[in-house]
């Protein structure tokens, strides 16, 4: 599975998709700015890929939060996910990330949490969406891949592959469930305009997980 994007020391790290295939090359987001810009800048695309990253640099930016009362860290939390909506407002996942961690919020402070509890919180919450998503990528291979008879020729379109998610993929996770029990003779990856995700993105996927591809 590709490292799409993952919370390490601090950091969220993702790979930068403008870079491929010929480099790869990982963005280090210490500021939930530098979050909104990587999404804002298409360094992170596919929607369930950016509504991950939009729950992650909220949670990073409060965790990095001075505010000692949970007033100023309400409004604090508030102005993040305005700056976090504004970055890709077409992409559906990024709103439902945003309202589940407005509701994680609500429920902590509800509940009488301290900042820090719900910094916490909000961490968990980030990194629950995130690996529910690689899960449900999974789940979607397997049903999928029920499907692919053996020797299939298989024409994709755009980018549905791990890096359009927190990992595995949608469409291309149920290719690679596929590939792994040996169905797969050969996967033709198009392109999409104006960036060619499809010839760019899934082309370099199919060939790093040495699925065969042209």
């Amino acid at each position: 599975m590709l490292p799409t994007i993952a919370w390490q020391d601090g950091e969220v790290v993702m790979i930068d998709q403008r870079k491929l295939p010929g480099q790869e090359v990982y963005v280090h987001c210490k500021s939930a700015n530098e979050v909104a810009r990587a999404i804002r800048t298409m360094v992170i695309r596919g929607a369930p890929a950016i509504g991950v990253a939009a729950a992650m640099g909220i949670a990073l930016g409060m965790g990095k939060s001075p505010a000692q009362g949970t007033r100023q860290f309400a409004v604090e939390f508030t102005k993040l996910c305005d700056l976090m909506a504004g970055t890709r407002p077409t992409a559906v996942n990024l709103f439902w990330a945003i309202d589940r961690l407005k509701r994680s919020f609500a429920a902590g402070v509800q509940a009488g949490e301290s900042v820090d509890q719900v910094k916490a919180r909000l961490a968990r919450e980030a990194t629950a969406i995130h690996d529910e998503d690689v899960e449900s990528c999974r789940t979607m291979g397997r049903f999928g891949a029920d499907l692919v008879v053996a020797g299939a020729r298989i024409l994709t379109h755009c980018n549905a592959g791990s890096l359009a998610t927190a990992g595995y993929g949608t469409a291309l996770g149920v290719i690679r469930t596929a590939a792994e029990q040996g169905k797969v003779r050969q996967v033709y990856a198009d392109e999409t305009r104006p960036v060619l995700q499809g010839a760019r993105l899934t082309a370099w996927e199919l060939v790093r997980d040495r699925i065969p591809t042209p």
